[in-house]
């Protein structure tokens, strides 16, 4: 059984401040019943930098749960607001996951790549729409790290490109020094014709970095109170500080799980889907 992400939302969700939010849901190809696949639903959050399309090599792995990937606000097809909080994503997730829950008729369990997966996990401290969370990478670091500190020195310097328009810059600088790419890789990203609609983001890139600094939505105290399972998966290969923020959280969760893709840095569901795919269907089915 196949299913594939389309490329134009299936239908949209109006957020709690009315922001339209694009929701993708799969397709099965011609011949096949999606009433034969028995699985929980599965709702896709994309990171920084990001759209619902990062999922296109993951979500065929998925065909035997029935599977939706949203674009965050501000991206792809979904709407924005002026002002931007953490929060208002929170209740992104949560409006979809309501809507998703409501057609399935059970709770959705939320997989997040990066911030996806942090706001993922703010979602489920706003409805019981949200069954359980994955998030890869996403957790909070203590702002007393040294990785906070050159965060936030990568934040000015990230602002200061974007005010002169230099968006590519925006995102080599996001790529090298927040998602840890090596530079082998960010050449091959930046020959591909994926770089062009990525480097457009770059308001949104500083947006959220700021956020995951500073917003209190999405902190370290805040997401310590989710009561949903939640499975925080790692790369072996990752900087250091991805492992150290998740090993926090978990010491403060009442129901989490902490796994390792071996070999994988912080994309995970590109360079290692088949791993990230099994790891989410496992967790989804109560495992």
């Amino acid at each position: 059984m196949t299913a594939s992400i389309p490329a134009s939302p299936s239908h949209v969700v109006p957020s709690r401040d009315g922001t339209p939010i694009a929701v993708f849901s799969e397709r099965t190809a011609p011949g096949e019943d999606r009433e034969d696949r028995r699985g929980p639903p599965i709702l896709l959050v994309h990171g920084t930098g990001s759209d619902h399309t990062t999922w296109r090599v993951v979500a065929p792995l998925l065909a035997d749960h029935p599977v939706h990937a949203l674009d965050r606000r501000g991206r792809g097809a979904s709407g924005d607001a002026p002002a931007y909080a953490a929060g208002r994503e929170a209740e992104d997730i949560a409006a979809v996951a309501e809507a998703l829950a409501a057609g399935h008729g059970t709770g959705i369990t939320v997989a997040g790549h990066s911030l996806g997966g942090r706001l993922a996990l703010a979602a489920a401290l706003r409805t019981d729409a949200v069954a359980r969370v994955l998030a890869y990478e996403g957790a909070p670091g203590q702002r007393t790290d040294p990785a906070a500190v050159e965060h936030e020195a990568l934040l000015s310097r990230l602002r200061a490109r974007l005010e002169r328009g230099d968006q590519d810059a925006v995102l080599v600088a996001f790529m090298l020094e927040a998602a840890g790419l090596p530079p082998d890789e960010l050449a091959a990203f930046r020959a591909s014709d994926l770089w062009p609609r990525r480097a457009a983001t770059a308001p949104q890139i500083v947006r959220e970095l700021d956020a995951a600094l500073h917003d209190d939505a999405i902190g370290l105290e805040a997401l310590s109170r989710v009561t949903q399972p939640v499975l925080q998966l790692t790369g072996s290969r990752s900087p250091a500080r991805f492992g150290d923020a998740a090993a926090a959280l978990h010491a403060r969760l009442a129901g989490g799980q902490l796994e390792t893709i071996d070999g994988a840095l912080h994309a995970a569901h590109h360079s290692h889907p088949a791993a990230f795919a099994e790891a989410l269907r496992r967790f989804a089915d109560g495992g």
